[in-house]
């Protein structure tokens, strides 16, 4: 929270309105005496506005969360049964979607708990969505792993791979991505570009039209978790199980 908010906040746990400019020094000493006698009144106030701020959150989260559950059965064969997505345990009963960028930190950090679940959990069917949200690189990226589900190649592989490279470079996704067995020269091929270009904005738009404005994006059966939250992941893919 910036100084000006700060000062806008405590002005409202005071109760005080703006002063005329003359008078504008002497009411800020005033002010600023006060809030040093009684920095209570100053912490009540930051912690009102932050919980004002958080039940603004919610409800657009909420907002969002009602306009995806309304667009979803439309979309749901796009979101869940895409030819052109890689899909681990393609036999699954319950199936995850994931939208992601391999350069958002908290894909990185759930990456792993992700890797897990393909590996330990064969009932769950997991369908990777490629959503590069952070520039050139990322888009880059994304070709890579598109070309490696069209080759044919270590698809979880690369994406574990590249969650794993820090900091992932243009030079490393090509050497990564070569590793894996992936043929650089026909993943970059005009052809093969035009495709994955417009598999990712065939992605974007989906996501747009599910209320999914950042990564990670999970949706789990009607449920989407939004963000980091491998705790919720795990609740929404039992209680598809425990539906199954």
């Amino acid at each position: 929270m910036n100084r000006a908010a700060v000062f806008a906040a405590a002005l409202a746990a005071l109760g005080l309105a703006a002063c005329q400019p003359h008078a504008e020094a002497s009411f800020d000493t005033k002010v600023k005496a006060y809030l040093m006698a009684h920095p209570e009144v100053l912490r009540a106030a930051i912690d009102n506005m932050q919980a004002k701020e958080e039940a603004e959150q919610e409800k657009a989260e909420a907002s969002d969360d009602a306009k995806a559950q309304a667009a979803l059965p439309a979309l749901r064969a796009a979101l869940e049964h895409d030819p052109r997505d890689f899909v681990a345990n393609p036999g699954g009963k319950v199936t995850v979607t994931e939208f992601y960028d391999y350069r958002c930190p908290h894909c990185i950090n759930i990456a792993p708990k992700v890797v897990a679940l393909i590996r330990t959990h064969p009932e769950v069917r997991f369908v990777f969505k490629e959503m590069p949200i952070f520039g050139d690189t990322s888009e880059h990226a994304a070709r890579a792993a598109i070309a490696a589900k069209t080759q044919g190649k270590d698809y979880v592989g690369l994406y574990d791979a590249f969650m794993s490279a820090h900091p992932l470079t243009d030079q490393e996704i090509d050497s990564i991505a070569a590793a894996k067995g992936v043929d650089i020269a026909a993943m970059k091929a005009p052809a093969a570009l035009a495709k994955a270009n417009a598999q990712i904005a065939d992605t974007a738009s989906l996501a747009k039209k599910l209320a999914i404005d950042g990564t990670p994006g999970f949706v789990v059966g009607d449920t989407f978790i939004r963000g980091e939250d491998p705790d919720g992941l795990n609740a929404a893919i039992a209680a598809g199980e425990h539906k199954g």
